[in-house]
């Protein structure tokens, strides 16, 4: 469980102000022995989730794999969970938070991380947790994230490929668009990229810090894995976000925006436009009662 010095994670402050959101760097947890994560309390959270908060598949696909696509094992939830060492799945838990004991969990591992990334990123918001059940084998397809994400391996092992975000030979401005436009997560996956993979094989005890939209793909060990990953997001990714939208629009229409990150003014311009739009799109219709 926790530190002698009562902390959940041990986090170099250099390298932490080094590479925060810049790229993937490794930290350490206590989290490994925590009861919430044994296999039967995991059983009991699932149970007390929305259905529709729990996603499962099988478990050895490819690592390029349209999500549309992505076969199922004909199990249940609670069943996958209980068959863990040799069903072949991939599951996982989304939007732990919902359960009282699991937000307090995130939200001490969350208040160690606003102590560095406050200085850089202040205003942390929308916290939320993700545990990913997973069997010997199991592959997460490539896909990228739109939260700040620390990913906690709490058994088993697993090998996590990272990719550059800022990299526009592995991830153009045009996907980016897609993403923030509402496309899936899951991209497809070019074999020369893996020569530019960050490679990360982490263990129990072992946590990962994966910078906002840097693509990845992770392939288990020979046992079953569970991980917890801790995400949060600050305005500046709200902002971002609404960039990415606003020029994704407007090269549907035949423009050719300038991309996000190169011109502070244009993106100022943008971000208010953008702002507009949002909420002329969700006033609510003007009634015509009388």
């Amino acid at each position: 469980m926790s530190s002698p010095s009562g902390r959940l994670l041990d986090i170099d402050a250099t390298k932490f102000a080094a590479s925060f959101n810049r790229k993937p760097f490794l930290i350490r947890h206590h989290l490994a022995s925590h009861p919430l994560f044994a296999l039967p309390r995991l059983i009991e959270l699932s149970q007390a989730l929305d259905p529709a908060t729990v996603e499962y598949n099988a478990g050895q696909i490819p690592v390029s794999m349209d999500s549309k696509q992505t076969p199922r094992t004909g199990l249940g939830i609670e069943e996958t969970i209980r068959r863990i060492e040799d069903c072949s799945s991939w599951m996982v838990l989304k939007f732990v938070e919902r359960n009282p004991a699991y937000r307090e969990l995130l939200m001490q591992c969350l208040e160690e991380v606003k102590a560095y990334a406050e200085a850089t990123h202040p205003d942390m918001r929308l916290p939320q947790g993700f545990i990913f059940i997973s069997s010997a084998g199991s592959v997460t397809p490539y896909h990228m994230d739109p939260e700040h994400n620390f990913l906690l391996q709490i058994r088993g092992d697993k090998t996590m490929s990272v990719f550059d975000g800022g990299d526009r030979t592995v991830l153009s401005e045009e996907q980016l668009e897609d993403f923030y436009g509402g496309a899936h997560r899951n991209m497809a996956f070019k074999d020369e990229y893996q020569a530019k993979a960050f490679s990360f094989q982490l263990k129990s005890g072992d946590g990962l810090h994966v910078p906002v939209t840097f693509p990845h793909h992770v392939r288990v060990g020979s046992t079953y894995s569970i991980s917890f990953s801790i995400t949060f997001r600050t305005p500046d990714l709200d902002r971002r976000a609404l960039i990415y939208d606003l020029n994704g629009k407007l090269r549907r229409r035949g423009y050719r925006p300038v991309p996000f990150g190169r011109s502070a003014l244009r993106d100022t311009v943008k971000f208010q436009a953008a702002r507009v739009l949002r909420k002329v799109q969700r006033a609510p219709e003007p009634s015509h009662d009388h």
